[in-house]
This record gives structure tokens, C-alpha cells and sequence, in this order.
């Protein structure tokens, strides 16, 4: 992938990221509660779920942006296909 499309798509990913960890009550608000994070977070589960979706949005941005992602993406194939 191009870097002059790969970089603003990274940083387009981490906003988005960004966006979820500082918004959390607006994701809260549009999407509700999570059974399952409060199951297993206990009451404000929801929140933190959000928040951890939100940082690892950025993480992921981050990966695109430096090409990383390539690289963790062939890793994945390959073991999931048996290639040598």
C-alpha cells in the first residue's frame, strides 16, 4: 500500500480511536450497555469494554500507519494456511 493512502489511513484509525476513549459516553449513549462486559467487569463494564475497543482502534491505527499490519496480517495467514 501507498504511503501517501496507508498514512492518513492510520491517522484516520487512531482518530476514530481517540474518538471512542475521550467520547465513551456518546458510544454509551448510541449503543447501550454490553451483557457481556458487565457480566465480566461488573457494574461500568460497558465503559471500560468501550474504552479498551477504543485503544485498541488506536493500536490498530497505529499498525497501519507504520505498516506493521502487513507484516502481522502475513504472519497470521501463513499460520493459518501452513505456508512455509
Amino acid at each position: 500500500m501507498s504511503p501517501l493512502f496507508r498514512i492518513p489511513l492510520g491517522l484516520l484509525i487512531m482518530l476514530i480511536g481517540f474518538l471512542i476513549v475521550k467520547k465513551t459516553e456518546v458510544f454509551f449513549s448510541w449503543f447501550g450497555e454490553i451483557p457481556f462486559a458487565e457480566k465480566t467487569f461488573g457494574s461500568g463494564g460497558s465503559r471500560f469494554f468501550y474504552k479498551l475497543i477504543g485503544i485498541l482502534t488506536t493500536f490498530i491505527g497505529i499498525f497501519v500507519a507504520t505498516n506493521v499490519i502487513s507484516d502481522i496480517l502475513g504472519s497470521l495467514a501463513c499460520t493459518l494456511t501452513h505456508c512455509k
